[in-house]
């Protein structure tokens, strides 16, 4: 099949400059010592000291292999450019979104089906990659790492003076969001001027209240988003009634502040947001549970999506050794050490200690109760967290979920062809 439409204006670069050379090297070569040099870029730059430990054990312990692991800013609009070069790494380090299932359509990942780490990955997060494949493809192509978690920020020291109980259901949420409103609490922050915050409770409630495969469902023709996100879009307006006034006006920053403060004592927000509220405050006794969506617990679902995973180029010459780097990140201390770093939650099957934070969120994750973050999925050309903002502002729901659809089949008509040819069997 020819090279598909990817990175939208840089596709047509790419698949061009991959058909006609074939694809090149990566930047694996011997070094003067002697050793294998293996490239890592990693489109997190604020996990930066976190690497840098790995990247220094790594080294001290091998006298074949150097392991250099970059984190660039604006990861991913430098290597979009670097593949257009054919200038690959030998292992890029990015989330389980968009990104990658363009990349993986581009044919650029080596398969790693064979590799002992793969067995060691929970199930979920293995799951949630192959959703993210526009045609599924045999194989694994990626090595999940880490993972994040978004539901809601609790202040434990105001639930436990107060005698407030963690809701479980979406009737025990609202119930306790007045209660807390009656007693001159504010019950949520909210923070939505920057657009992409109202991402956090919006993906939260959409994967207690829809099914994880909705976007591929909607592109094979199944359903519509009007037809899935109506409750979505409701429980969204309903959290307004429960926030600071004009929620428009105030960031992120805003938000984490106001909450450090003890200003709310519940922000739907994800895990990623834990340091920036321990900067204000060191000492603030935080907890976080599941958004209870639906109206009985069995039904809820917890929100988490990779964060971080590896996955080797197919363009590397030196597959062994990056092997040898992948089982190096997924050994025990290796990932303990980045979880202690970034409040992550791992990926791997095994036993870590965890963010006293995100306790309340471990039989979630024990038991694989889990499902991805709804807008990996969506295009960024759709700008939804700002249809998202735009709708809370208007609080039309069906004009809101009309034009979702619309701008869906403007900009995924290509994946949605593709779809349709693959179910046609063409």
């Amino acid at each position: 099949m020819a090279k598909r439409n990817i990175f939208r204006g840089l596709a047509a670069v790419l698949a061009l400059g991959m058909c006609m050379t074939g694809l090149a090297g990566c930047g694996s070569e011997k070094r003067a010592d002697g050793k294998t040099e293996i490239e890592v870029v990693s489109y997190k730059p604020e996990a930066v000291k976190a690497f840098e430990k790995i990247e220094k054990r790594f080294n001290e312990t091998h006298d074949d292999i150097h392991l250099t692991i970059s984190s660039p800013n604006e990861a991913m609009t430098i290597l979009k450019t670097r593949f257009i070069r054919e200038d690959y790494p030998d292992i890029i380090a990015i989330g389980g979104d968009i990104n990658y299932s363009n990349f993986l359509d581009a044919d650029l990942f080596d398969d790693i089906s064979d590799l002992d780490e793969v067995q060691t990955v929970k199930q979920a997060y293995l799951d949630m990659d192959k959703e993210l494949e526009f045609i599924p493809k045999d194989g694994t192509y990626a090595l999940p790492y880490v993972a994040n978690a978004a539901g809601i920020l609790y202040n434990k020291d105001l639930f436990e003076e107060n005698g407030w109980k963690v809701p479980t259901t979406w009737q025990e949420f609202t119930t306790l969001c007045d209660e807390i409103k009656q007693s001159g609490t504010l019950p949520l922050y909210l923070g939505f001027k920057d657009t992409w915050t109202c991402l956090a409770p919006w993906n939260a409630l959409a994967v207690g209240l829809t099914d994880s495969d909705t976007c591929n469902q909607v592109n094979m023709g199944n359903t519509t988003f009007s037809d899935t996100y109506g409750p979505v879009a409701e429980k969204m307006r309903a959290l307004l009634d429960y926030a600071e006034k004009n929620p428009y006006a105030y960031g992120y920053n805003d938000a984490c502040t106001a909450f450090a403060r003890g200003e709310a004592a519940m922000y739907p927000i994800g895990s990623y947001a834990i340091p920036q509220i321990k900067s204000v405050n060191p000492d603030m006794n935080i907890g976080s549970f599941t958004f209870p969506a639906n109206d009985n617990e069995s039904d809820n679902v917890l929100n988490s999506g990779v964060d971080l995973q590896f996955c080797v180029m197919d363009a590397c010459e030196n597959k062994e050794a990056a092997y040898e780097v992948l089982d190096f990140l997924m050994n025990h201390d290796s990932i303990q050490s980045y979880l202690d770093a970034q409040n992550a939650v791992p990926c791997k099957d095994e036993d870590f200690a965890l963010a006293p934070e995100l306790e309340d969120m471990k039989p979630y994750i024990q038991d694989n109760r889990m499902a991805d973050y709804q807008d990996h999925y969506y295009p960024s050309e759709m700008a939804v967290d700002a249809q998202i903002q735009t709708f809370l502002i208007n609080q039309d729901v069906d004009a809101f979920l009309k034009k979702f659809d619309k701008d869906w089949i403007r900009y995924n008509r290509d994946i949605i062809r593709m779809t349709e040819d693959y179910e046609a069997g063409k």
